[in-house]
């Protein structure tokens, strides 16, 4: 006779084992209609799971993150079903749930077209409307694999071979189609109400370039139509604010093939990217860091003891000399345990804070490199706090407050915070990844933040706290970070005298604020559609003549300007004015000033912003002012 808990407390008895489906719709018809799924005892389970002992159970719909992830997964199902049905040659893969969507890989004989892609979707949207039931059964594996031998489905029948023997597999079936997955799924077709197939792209069979091409169908689906119209407008706006057409058409940078995932920085680009890297150093010496400088090869030992090597070795770049193997550095932390190495220190110097704004490399899939937002060859505003367990919620407290301040001089407000504990491939004790995630949680708790838990997302040496900023589209980027390491630091012999004169592991807190400079740029420049605030902007300030006659003035002001501290140019082509000042405003510099010859006998300058706005004739001390007060608020609304 189970007894079901429910979220909310209330107990409900049955005297026979009873499905998810069969709780929802005793709760009430509403429930029963839109459920997707359920949690039985923090497991999630098909409506049609039995429960036949005592169970905590939470009915999923699509109100809940995990009914919005269901949803996707059974529309990827929904998607190779309608290929199958239009396509019947076309064999099926790998369709994973990805952020806001899905995709599906096949392997067909000809390339699919944009008219495919409106023929599957309409077929997707006849089988939603048959509302057919899905089915999951359990097959043995090598059954399993002579199942999808017999339907020709030899990709199917390759993964499961790759899964132990004696392992029991489950598969959905829906009309026909099946499907080799985990679950769960929507109990019907037509539970998945609004989706849309979004784009064509090849994908390598199981992402290796020795393999043969595969095309892949991305698509996305969402609760209602309502959400997906939304959604769709965010990717129109998204495409409009795309930062590699910005950047070239504002002549920031540009990427090409011979040097594939780094980019190449164009004077304005490269002065947008020191001002960044500039301004966070100036945040960071004044909150005690200590820069340094860190080589960028080095031998593999010290990657294998760090637990790079183990954990990490398919993403290091490897490099040989004189018989000995290096890696290019894809990250900073054991190069940094090694300058904390030097000389014995006391635990009157800690906490000590070393930051490097270190160049890293990764083997990212060619694939997957996407402009700035993901790149091979990248910069981190890195650092990692050497300090006492005692010390831990005081350091984490401290660079909470710094990060905040940094995201608000960006101009971005709105933050989400996740604490990732454990994952299953971790090195370190059960008792040290203990007192790490304690140790996090607490400073969450004293921050007053409010905060939720990626269970199974913390890094393999520790626990970490994730920091992801919305943009002015709505989309996360996660950028910031600090993690826990009891773990590293003992492994590569960093030692401190206590106050008893024995000697001690440091914790180190790995921390970054903005992540990736390059990406971070990639973010800015999305976010402000290239119309950064002034105190970013690559040229605060053009000075545009209207004859010839004024090039003279132009040059003094110019000249004042710069010396100022402004970053200036002057534009005095023999063209027309209203050509300069449309060319001005689409590079979306701030400021221009115009000069004609009554501003050079009044000895004013007329103003106009990058909005089009006529500020009218000023003085040149006026403008100064004005541009002062602005670049004081940095990108903060006050």
């Amino acid at each position: 006779m189970p007894q079901i808990t429910l979220p909310d407390g209330n107990h409900q008895n049955y005297e026979n084992p009873v499905s998810v489906y069969d709780v929802a719709s005793a709760i009430g018809p509403g429930l029963a209609k839109a459920a997707l799924a359920g949690e039985v005892n923090n497991k999630l389970v098909d409506t049609s799971y039995v429960i036949e002992a005592d169970a905590k159970l939470r009915i999923i719909t699509d109100k809940d993150p995990e009914g919005l992830e269901i949803i996707r997964h059974s529309c990827a199902h929904l998607m190779a079903q309608a290929v199958k049905r239009l396509y019947p040659d076309a064999q099926v893969t790998i369709g994973p749930v990805i952020e806001d969507g899905f995709f599906y890989d096949f392997a067909f004989e000809r390339p699919f077209t944009p008219e495919d892609l409106e023929n599957i979707e309409s077929e997707m949207e006849k089988i939603t409307q048959e509302n057919i039931q899905v089915s999951r059964k359990l097959m043995e594996r090598d059954d399993a694999v002579s199942f999808f031998r017999d339907i020709n489905e030899e990709y199917k029948a390759e993964i499961i071979e790759s899964i132990p023997e004696n392992e029991h597999l489950s598969l959905y079936e829906q009309g026909g189609f099946i499907d080799l997955c985990r679950g769960p799924h929507v109990p019907r077709t037509g539970s998945i109400k609004a989706f849309k197939l979004t784009k064509l792209a090849g994908a390598y069979w199981r992402g290796d370039s020795r393999n043969e091409m595969l095309q892949r169908i991305y698509g996305t689906a969402w609760p209602n139509k309502k959400s997906l119209k939304q959604y769709l407008n965010r990717l129109k706006e998204a495409e409009k604010r795309d930062h590699r057409k910005l950047a070239r058409k504002q002549n920031l940078l540009h990427f090409q093939e011979e040097a594939p995932g780094m980019v190449f920085w164009h004077d304005k680009g490269w002065t947008l990217y020191r001002i960044v890297e500039n301004y966070i150093r100036e945040r960071l010496n004044n909150t005690g860091y200590r820069e340094i400088r860190t080589p960028q090869v080095i031998d593999r030992v010290l990657w294998e003891k760090s637990g790079h090597m183990a954990k990490f070795s398919e993403d290091m770049f490897m490099t040989s000399s004189e018989n000995r193997e290096y890696a290019i550095k894809p990250m900073n932390c054991p190069a940094h345990i090694q300058v904390f190495n030097q000389g014995l220190k006391s635990y009157r110097e800690l906490p000590l804070r070393l930051s490097e704004f270190g160049c890293c490399h990764r083997n990212e899939q060619s694939g997957a490199l996407h402009g700035l937002m993901r790149v091979r060859g990248f910069t981190q505003d890195d650092a990692h706090i050497f300090c006492r367990e005692d010390q831990i919620q005081a350091e984490v407290l401290s660079f909470i407050q710094l990060l905040y301040s940094v995201y608000a001089d960006f101009g971005f407000d709105d933050v989400i915070v996740k604490l990732s504990t454990r994952p299953e491939n971790r090195v370190g004790s059960d008792e040290i990844w203990d007192n790490a995630e304690d140790a996090l949680e607490k400073a969450l708790n004293a921050s007053g933040l409010d905060w939720t838990i990626q269970t199974g997302e913390g890094a393999f040496y520790g626990p970490k706290i994730d920091f992801s900023l919305k943009d002015c589209i709505d989309r996360v980027w996660q950028c910031g970070t600090i993690q826990a390491d009891f773990s590293m630091p003992g492994r590569l012999g960093a030692v401190y005298v206590d106050e008893n004169s024995h000697k001690q592991v440091p914790v180190m807190l790995h921390r970054a604020i903005l992540g990736s400079l390059e990406r971070f740029i990639g973010i800015l420049i999305e976010n402000y559609e290239g119309a950064f605030p002034l105190w970013i902007s690559p040229i605060q300030v053009v000075i545009v003549s209207i004859t010839d006659h004024q090039a003279d003035y132009v040059k003094e002001i110019e000249e004042t300007l710069k010396k100022q501290g402004f970053r200036v140019e002057s534009d005095l082509r023999n063209e027309t004015i209203g050509l300069k000042i449309r060319e001005h405003a689409m590079q979306r510099v701030p400021y221009q000033i115009i000069i004609g010859a009554k501003e050079v006998e009044t000895k004013s300058v007329a103003v106009r912003t990058r909005e089009g706005k006529d500020l009218g004739s000023m003085e040149l001390s006026g403008l100064v002012k004005c541009l002062e007060d602005e670049i004081a608020c940095r990108g903060r609304n006050i």
